[in-house]
């Protein structure tokens, strides 16, 4: 298995370092809000990356963090006129079912940053005890970045270099303008924790750094997160961690890729920024899933209503392929018949999770399902099983193949029948050379929301439901 290691910036033979066992840390949400489509694509590469090591036969203990202290958390309670505890319970309490709709399955361990703040002040003396960090006369405490040699070194860059082209905060307690907090002084009616600095609470790295040691120990295999964390939120961890530890932090830091909305980046200054539940109320889960999976982790995904209909098509094709086969009691095929779909899709997934190639396998698969369904109808059971055996593996085709279908044609305004005479009738217009006739079936169809698009092989369409979030 090969897994591309951000701090190395190269693919690099995946070996853990207890055989059979695999120790994974995730960064999670700071909940003070819902979960965006961001949130939803680090949540599902990191349960189909658990999904398949679990599936290869590790032992996987997956953990993923849950800031629930911090100042935005602080500002939306006060903003709400509502406890921290309150805010931050009912955002725990959405996310959950969130990722459950998205069939996210549950990590191992959710840590909480208040449960840990004994654990977080222990780290910060012994940081202190080592010069890699120091009081400053407001009860704050900085981590000294010029005193850890290797700062920088996932994202190759130099300390200069990050001072000159970075908007630094200028703060007269810090002793250099690099140095980020460890410990923040309380202000009057914050929450606040008991420390030898006085009252106060965590800085946001430092949460991680004690949180993973606690759950996975000094050094362990994989850490994880959104593409925005690689600094400075992850490198403060290594330096946080590797200093108080002295030992290496992680083996393999992986990220996951950006999504984007209409090819702009998402934001809700753009107006473009949309919540999972959002989303959720107008698209399948499932569909939404696939969106996520199609495309490698560390790539960036384009969120857009023509997307998420070729996703819808996609997942049609496949419970087409699987309705009305009863799979009760039949065992997979696991590769024994030609095209040894099976092994293909394990070395795609090992190919560092490529589970765009692992769907192509999949796409092949049911080729030749349908195949079967034809000409050995004997066969087809055990293809179909196998279907979906692989397709859960990436947490896909669970779903009943009939129920999938009708919920998919209920959103249609005309039947699938229907849009093919009218394909048909565009086509003819055209070889007639009788344009506006074409031009004005294209746009009777696209005011209904089926958007028609034409290729070497034929003109195909999908469909964007006019109200739908994009």
């Amino acid at each position: 298995m090969q897994i591309y290691n951000t701090l190395t910036r190269r693919k690099e033979a995946f070996t853990p370092i207890d055989p059979g066992k695999v120790r994974m840390y995730v960064c999670g949400m700071t909940v003070y809000d819902y979960c965006h489509l961001g949130h939803a694509r680090v949540m599902v590469a990191f349960d189909v990356i658990t999904r398949y090591l679990r599936y290869r036969g590790y032992d996987v203990t997956y953990v993923r963090n849950v800031t629930d202290i911090d100042d935005k958390i602080l500002r939306r309670a006060d903003e709400n006129g509502e406890s921290i505890a309150s805010l931050t319970e009912r955002m725990i309490e959405a996310m959950h079912e969130d990722e459950a709709r998205l069939g996210v399955l549950p990590p191992d361990e959710e840590p909480r940053a208040t449960r840990h703040i004994d654990d977080i002040v222990a780290m910060i003396e012994t940081l202190i005890a080592k010069d890699y960090a120091y009081a400053a006369d407001n009860g704050d405490v900085y981590y000294r970045v010029r005193r850890f040699e290797g700062y920088g070194k996932l994202n190759n860059r130099d300390l200069d270099e990050m001072r000159s082209g970075a908007r630094i905060e200028v703060d007269e307690h810090k002793e250099d303008p690099l140095d980020f907090v460890l410990w923040k002084a309380a202000k009057p009616g914050e929450a606040s924790w008991p420390s030898p600095w006085g009252e106060g609470r965590p800085g946001w790295h430092i949460e991680c750094s004690a949180m993973s040691k606690c759950c996975l120990g000094e050094t362990f295999d994989i850490h994880g997160g959104g593409p925005d964390l690689t600094f400075p939120h992850h490198e403060n961890e290594i330096a946080q961690s590797e200093a108080a530890n002295g030992k290496p932090f992680v083996n393999t830091w992986m990220h996951a890729g950006a999504v984007r909305v209409d090819h702009e980046k998402m934001s809700k200054s753009l107006g473009n920024f949309f919540t999972i539940r959002e989303v959720l109320e107008h698209h399948d889960p499932e569909v939404v899933r696939y969106l996520l999976v199609a495309s490698h982790y560390r790539s960036a995904i384009n969120y857009a209503p023509e997307a998420l209909a070729d996703a819808r098509k996609s997942l049609e094709r496949f419970y087409n392929s699987l309705e009305g086969l009863s799979l009760e009691g039949v065992e997979p095929v696991a590769g024994r018949v030609e095209g040894d779909f099976d092994r293909r899709f394990a070395a795609a997934m090992d190919d560092d999770f490529n589970t765009a190639g692992a769907l192509s396998v999949l796409f092949d698969l049911a080729r030749e399902l349908n195949r079967a369904r034809k000409e050995t109808p004997d066969r087809a059971p055990a293809l179909a099983a196998e279907l979906r055996r692989l397709g859960g593996i990436l947490g896909l085709l669970q779903q009943d193949p009939a129920s999938f279908l009708k919920a998919g044609a209920g959103e249609l305004p005309l039947t699938q029948a229907q849009i093919q005479a009218r394909i048909d009738a565009r086509a003819a217009a055209k070889k007639a050379r009788d344009f506006a006739a074409a031009d004005a079936i294209r746009d009777e169809l696209a005011a209904l929301g089926i958007i028609l698009k034409d290729s070497r092989e034929g003109t195909g369409w999908v469909f964007e439901k006019p109200d739908a979030a994009s």
